[in-house]
């Protein structure tokens, strides 16, 4: 059963064209990352959800209840949809009991009991519901942010980069934090993000758009391992793109013979793998023969250090066509710039179909 659909919808700013034609089916219960480079469209498609802007065609549905159908919409404040933008939003002369209760009548004999309710469904210690935001750090911030946001028990929760201002190690725990809430809540939730590695993680489903359209819509490692073109396989991580000559399964390519799975195309085509389906090991003896299974030696030409992983630039020998491949290396024992190498590849490589 789906909670959003999105049918048709469009949207242009003068000459502009925002989105085009976005078809989308949102699950109950799910949690959808939508996913793209700036001017993609993701804010765009957020706020038509949230009610914030019209569409010029098209419609939103949710729960069954058609939400626009072109320009006639229904107001954001009658959709049931809870919202946590960015920057959280709190009113910063409001306590936080006040900015957490802020939608809530305050007359209602419930209400102290709800707002404490929600700090717990947040993981805060009630004794900052007397605190100022400012009093706050930004994990803090975000949670209020959200605990606001679930005050009037959403049908549908939109977050829309509500990470992207914490630290590294914060950003990861807070949203793990959060989506361990709102799957326990049985929220529906939308996340619109730019970051690739927090979309995959977050979500159940992941949409990425391209140029205000919908490039690809799939679960997390689907979209990943097997993405339908290489600009969506590059966006969504680094790629190896091979040209390979298919045939009954199999790859030829400058990395050897690899597997494919994919029995019916032959001749010409475009492989994906991914750097982490590639090892590195010294080469120490005779390099190996072009064609000697999926193996073939190389240069490291560049490494970028990045703590437990070393991401490695390998320059083929001529007889593997002189491409260039990157690896990721585990960053202890990982082989110095100049340094002679056996590449080989595990797994099975992606085919990418014609176009």
């Amino acid at each position: 059963m789906t909670t959003l659909e999105l049918h048709g919808v469009h949207k242009s700013y003068g000459a502009v064209a925002a989105l085009k034609g976005i078809q989308l089916s949102v699950p109950r219960g799910s949690r959808t990352a939508i996913v793209g480079p700036s001017g993609s469209g993701k804010t765009s498609l957020l706020r038509i959800i949230a009610g914030f802007e019209a569409p010029d065609a098209g419609r939103v549905v949710l729960q069954g209840e058609v939400l626009a159908d072109g320009s006639a919409i229904v107001p954001a404040h009658r959709r049931g949809i809870g919202y946590v933008p960015q920057d959280g939003a709190l009113f910063p002369h409001l306590s936080v009991a006040d900015n957490v209760g802020f939608g809530l009548d305050k007359s209602a004999p419930d209400r102290q009991a709800r707002i404490d309710e929600l700090m717990d469904m947040v993981s805060l210690d009630r004794a900052m519901l007397q605190r100022r935001p400012h009093e706050l750090s930004g994990g803090q911030q975000q949670r209020v942010a959200l605990a606001r946001a679930l005050a009037q028990r959403p049908k549908l929760m939109l977050l829309d980069e509500p990470f992207s201002a914490l630290d590294t190690g914060l950003r990861a725990s807070t949203r793990k934090a959060v989506a361990q809430l709102l799957q326990a809540a049985g929220i529906t939730t939308i996340l619109v993000t730019h970051d690739q590695a927090e979309a995959l993680s977050f979500a159940d489903q992941v949409a990425v758009m391209r140029a205000g359209q919908l490039a690809q819509v799939g679960a997390p490692l689907e979209v990943y391992l097997r993405p339908k073109d290489p600009v969506t396989a590059s966006f969504l991580g680094e790629a190896v793109v091979l040209n390979a000559r298919l045939s009954q399964g199999w790859a030829e390519c400058a990395l050897g013979r690899l597997p494919t799975g994919d029995t019916l195309r032959h001749g010409q085509g475009q492989i994906l793998l991914r750097p982490e389906q590639l090892n590195v090991t010294p080469l120490i003896s005779t390099p190996p023969s072009a064609g000697s299974g999926a193996v073939c030696a190389g240069t490291v030409v560049e490494s970028d250090f990045c703590g437990a992983v070393c991401e490695l630039s390998v320059q083929l020998d001529e007889d593997a066509g002189g491409t260039l491949v990157h690896v990721h290396s585990a960053g202890l024992d990982a082989p110095l710039v100049g340094a002679r190498v056996a590449v080989s590849a595990r797994g099975t490589a992606h085919v990418f179909p014609a176009s």
